[in-house]
């Protein structure tokens, strides 16, 4: 993706004004940065208030943590070395915010996961949002819990603590994190009122196609959905990607076997079975 420094500056600005509104962040909390070329990137300072931010009160780091540029005073956000492994680990990422979105923590504190499909956009813009175990903010330790995540996932709960969002410019993370904030109110809700079902596997697998199509997926999308979703879950039976049968996907064969799967239920339940 290819962007102006006066371009990114802007972004950021929008953005953090953006999360300030919308209580995704409080007091000074919450950082945004975007990669200007493979040695630098913008940042935003510690200690400023992110819906009062100005584009000059960006600074400049490079990628070893020093600052490169900024106005007398401004120090370095206490979440930097998340940002930049966010960026080490990921050559297509421009950009990462870190927020702390009120509903997406709560159900991490409630230990309720966000892995689940149930919200269809969510699917095609976020794929599944892992939860990372509890690290101490700003401190190596955060950093190690998302090395290995965020190679395969553009959003993830930090437990306890807040959500890390990445895209190919800034509006794109930041667009996620409301998407991220949006689907866990929804789950929040449903699971208020008691509850209720995913989407159906053959469903869901037709939004990946959906999620690929517009280049979006990840690498683990296949292992991690079939997991966590049914997507190759013929008859009931757990069958890792490289073994699932190409039919899985269609939705003739998947009506198929749930009236198959319903019969038998009735069957058994009749005492026939």
């Amino acid at each position: 993706m290819t962007f102006t420094e006066t371009e990114a500056r802007a972004a950021i600005v929008k953005a953090g004004r953006m999360m300030q509104i919308r209580e995704y962040v409080d007091g000074t909390a919450g950082n945004l940065s975007a990669r200007l070329d493979p040695g630098h990137i913008l940042a935003t300072p510690s200690g400023l208030v992110k819906g009062e931010l100005t584009p000059e009160d960006l600074i400049i780091m490079d990628m070893d943590g020093q600052l490169v540029s900024g106005r007398p005073g401004l120090r370095p956000t206490s979440e930097l070395a998340m940002h930049l492994e966010a960026y080490r680990r990921r050559p297509d990422v421009h950009a990462v915010v870190h927020a702390h979105p009120i509903t997406a923590i709560a159900l991490s504190i409630a230990g309720l996961t966000m892995e689940e499909c149930v919200i269809p956009e969510a699917i095609v813009f976020l794929g599944l949002v892992p939860t990372t175990p509890y690290a101490t903010p700003s401190s190596d330790e955060n950093r190690r819990a998302i090395s290995d995540v965020i190679v395969n996932h553009d959003a993830l709960i930090l437990r306890f603590h807040g959500s890390l969002t990445v895209g190919r410019d800034v509006r794109e993370a930041y667009l996620r994190l409301e998407t991220l904030e949006h689907t866990a109110k929804i789950i929040a809700m449903t699971r208020l009122l008691g509850g209720g079902p995913p989407l159906p596997p053959d469903q869901v697998a037709k939004l990946l196609q959906t999620r690929q199509d517009w280049g979006l997926a990840r690498p683990s999308d296949a292992e991690d959905f079939c997991v966590a979703c049914g997507v190759c879950h013929p008859q009931g039976r757990h069958l890792p990607p490289a073994s699932r049968p190409a039919w899985d996907d269609t939705a003739a064969h998947s009506e198929d076997q749930l009236v198959k799967q319903i019969a038998a239920r009735v069957r058994a339940a009749l005492g026939e079975a």
